[in-house]
């Protein structure tokens, strides 16, 4: 199997089966993102501890299949990491996707940045940049506890 056939079935298996869908219990931050573009939606659910280390991160929200997997990887990237960590990998994903080169981060397993990069070929199609953006935008919002709906249009 080819690297470009073992990032397509990551993200069919991401879209067809998310990780840590619904919401956590306990949450202490949230945001909701919206494409109007394209329809997806997203909620996150987000609890931080008291140094701001991510104990719980979770969504719910519906889409196309890159926007779910995108979610579905991001939430198992950041589950468990100091919120600087977090906003390392957010920031290195998000510069990766608009045609940055690979995410470097050593807060990942080489198996989380195989999944990572299994989204890099999003950005070939300039119109799903969005759809696999939206959710790491509403997560830093959430993370930054800002009050306000994330879209991708504004």
């Amino acid at each position: 199997m080819d690297l470009k056939e073992l990032y397509q079935d990551i993200i069919l298996e991401h879209g067809k089966s998310p990780r840590n869908f619904g919401k956590c219990k306990n949450y202490n931050h949230q945001a909701r993102g919206h494409n109007p573009l394209c329809g997806d939606q997203v909620h996150v659910y987000l609890k931080l501890d008291k140094e701001k280390k991510v104990e719980q991160l979770t969504f719910e929200g519906s889409g196309c299949a890159i926007s779910i997997a995108s979610t579905s990887i991001m939430t198992e990237l950041v589950k468990g990491k100091s919120f600087k960590a977090s906003m390392e990998i957010i920031d290195g994903f998000l510069n990766m996707i608009k045609g940055g080169s690979e995410v470097k981060s050593n807060d990942l397993t080489e198996d989380q940045k195989i999944k990572i990069m299994s989204l890099s070929g999003v950005k070939q199609y300039p119109m799903r940049i969005k759809c696999a953006t939206l959710s790491w935008h509403t997560l830093i919002s959430a993370m930054e506890n800002k009050d306000k709906d994330v879209n991708t249009e504004i």
